[in-house]
């Protein structure tokens, strides 16, 4: 697709993140099974649950527009999850690893506020106010997932994994 006009930039973004959104689905139930934290499994059940209805925001917002969200890979969301991939595999104490997979889910909700405020920017300039809104929704959920994962690390992982 040719990028001409902000439209354009606005539905391949959209694309990107629907991307990024199906390898977060596919990628937290790993992380479910590797925490070991019965308060961090929790969190990442909900944001799956959460991520799932990201999805489906997404399809409905590029309904709207009359496009597919298919068609792209967000190559930025496989780099990070792969981070996350190898950490697991590295089998290090289950605190450190719990510890670490706070540190790569915020890299992931850090990667996604930064493209749900871009595309939810694009849409009001465009007049697009309603997805403006449903964007701004999943944009809150997400910093809210990151505040979430800020409070269980200090809270006790962080200091689980120092001792």
């Amino acid at each position: 697709m040719e990028m001409e006009t902000l439209k354009d930039l606005y539905v391949e973004e959209l694309k990107d993140l629907w991307s990024a959104e199906k390898q977060i689905v596919k990628a937290l139930p790993r992380m479910i099974k590797a925490a070991s934290h019965p308060e961090l499994k929790a969190a990442f059940a909900r944001h799956l649950k959460e991520t799932e209805t990201h999805v489906e925001r997404i399809e409905g917002v590029c309904d709207e527009l009359g496009v597919s969200p298919r068609g792209k890979k967000c190559i930025g969301m496989e780099g990070l999850l792969e981070e996350g991939a190898e950490l697991i595999k590295e089998k290090p104490d289950a605190d450190v690893l719990d510890a670490g997979l706070i540190a790569a889910a915020q890299h992931v909700e850090h990667y996604e506020m930064a493209g749900y405020g871009c595309v939810r920017t694009y849409a009001r300039q465009l007049g697009f106010e309603a997805q403006a809104n449903i964007l701004q929704t999943t944009l809150d959920e997400e910093g809210t997932a990151d505040k979430l994962l800020t409070q269980i690390a200090e809270s006790s992982v962080n200091l689980e994994a120092e001792a």
